[in-house]
């Protein structure tokens, strides 16, 4: 390699690309032939003590198998011993188990960045990344099914996580290390194949679905006010939970997340929702403690629709009524809005149906409405934290043109998703490791 080197340095035209490329293969290829001579006495050999299968009996060696293995360095291939069981025909490879490759080709090193790459990205969009930057061929399948195996592998790990919280009573309250905790989440839907969403109703012109609601729940802290008195969020303290599925067991995964943040090591706890019930539902159930706010800015969508209905969509008047009511909405003065829109309420049976339900939500959530209050403590009142992360935890990844998913494809993409962007995806592999 040496006198290539020394030839392509005198050589005409050198082209420092193509010795970078060489270089690298070479160096990868003498990796793996070390990495292979590293393994190969894994899983052979006498051992000291007996090889049980599940159903207890012994089971007996029954000589060396080959196995092809990819790594992060290249393919190598190693023997180990397989044992079988005399009684179910169960067989085994303890090297595999040693080396954490049991029913897989991939190493543990290539799955976490095959696991990564097929989170961050599509499927397609990881395994071009791959072979680009680290010189790994494998294929989009391969990818997406490294990803989802580990998005599920991480779903079992946060949900053993959330049964040790269920498990323990109520704490009591510790010494306040936090000054404000916030808890925020929302849904936004999931385009599923069509056996997903087959009897369920949906948006459609004839009343089916084509997506399904994955709900999003983040958890972030905050010390701090700027000079003018406006929050700041903690930077780098903002984490994810999300799945699809109801809202009771939803509210135990962002419940968890809570406490695993510092939920009874906080002075406040604040939950912003946009009023929802089922986002009152597990405020009201887990989060008795908390400050409980309307985000802002679906409440000015509610006051909004309502001026249209009264105003009978005139503009001007739309505009005038609007732009008064905002102004009672940020002064906490919800009341003031309600008594105003009953004295205006419009004649057609239609219009003050709508009308009525846009009041109904403002005096059902008034208490949760005080926005100068709020202010004054110097508390964020938009939810825009977890609207943001529906665009960038699921929308980024699994609302891309044509994707369509299963549940179960979705969620554990998901888990992969709320893993990097919490910044617990190395804490997941090295929890493997221990």
């Amino acid at each position: 390699m040496r006198r290539l080197l020394a030839k392509a340095s005198t050589a005409k035209g050198f082209d420092l690309a193509g010795i970078e490329g060489a270089l690298r293969a070479a160096v990868l290829a003498v990796g793996a032939r070390l990495l292979g001579e590293v393994v190969s006495g894994i899983g052979r050999g006498r051992r000291e003590g007996s090889v049980l299968c599940e159903c207890g009996s012994e089971m007996k060696s029954r000589g060396l198998r080959e196995k092809n293995m990819l790594t992060i360095l290249g393919s190598i291939t190693f023997n180990r011993s397989m044992y079988e069981c005399p009684e179910c025909t169960t067989t085994r490879y303890p090297g595999d188990e040693e080396l954490d490759i049991v029913g897989t080709t991939r190493s543990p090193g290539l799955r976490r960045l095959m696991s990564r790459a097929g989170g961050r990205e599509s499927f397609k969009d990881g395994c071009d990344d791959l072979r680009v930057y680290a010189g790994i061929e494998v294929s989009v399948k391969d990818v997406e099914r490294v990803a989802e195996k580990a998005g599920g592998d991480m779903e079992k790990w946060l949900s053993k996580e959330r049964e040790v919280f269920a498990a323990e009573a109520e704490p009591e309250r510790r010494q306040n290390t936090i000054p404000v905790l916030y808890v925020s989440y929302d849904g936004t839907g999931v385009p599923m194949v069509p056996k997903e969403v087959e009897g369920r109703k949906g948006k459609q012109p004839d009343g089916s679905a084509k997506t399904r609601e994955a709900k999003l729940g983040c958890v972030f802290t905050q010390a701090t006010t700027d000079d003018e008195g406006f929050p700041v969020r903690d930077p780098g303290s903002t984490t994810f939970v999300g799945a699809i599925e109801d809202a009771e067991t939803f509210g135990e995964r962002i419940y968890a997340e809570a406490v695993r943040r510092g939920l009874y090591e906080a002075e406040k706890v604040v939950v912003i929702g946009d009023g929802a019930r089922w986002v009152s539902g597990i405020a009201a159930m887990h989060f008795p403690m908390a400050i409980r706010i309307i985000d802002l800015y679906h409440a000015r969508e509610h006051v909004t629709n309502l001026c249209k209905i009264i105003s009978g969509n005139d503009d001007k008047k739309t505009n005038d009524l609007r732009i008064r009511w905002w102004t009672d909405l940020d002064a906490g003065n919800v009341e003031k809005i309600v008594r105003e829109a009953q004295g205006q309420a419009p004649k057609s049976t239609e219009a003050l149906k709508n009308a009525e339900r846009e009041i109904g939500y403002l005096e059902g959530n008034r208490e949760n409405m005080r926005y100068a209050a709020y202010r004054k403590q110097g508390l964020f009142v938009g939810s825009g934290v977890v609207e943001a992360g529906c665009k960038t935890v699921v929308g980024r990844r699994l609302k891309q043109s044509g994707m369509e998913w299963t549940v179960r494809g979705a969620n554990n993409i998901l888990a992969v998703r709320c893993t990097l962007l919490s910044e617990r995806f190395d804490e997941f592999w090295n929890t493997r490791c221990a």
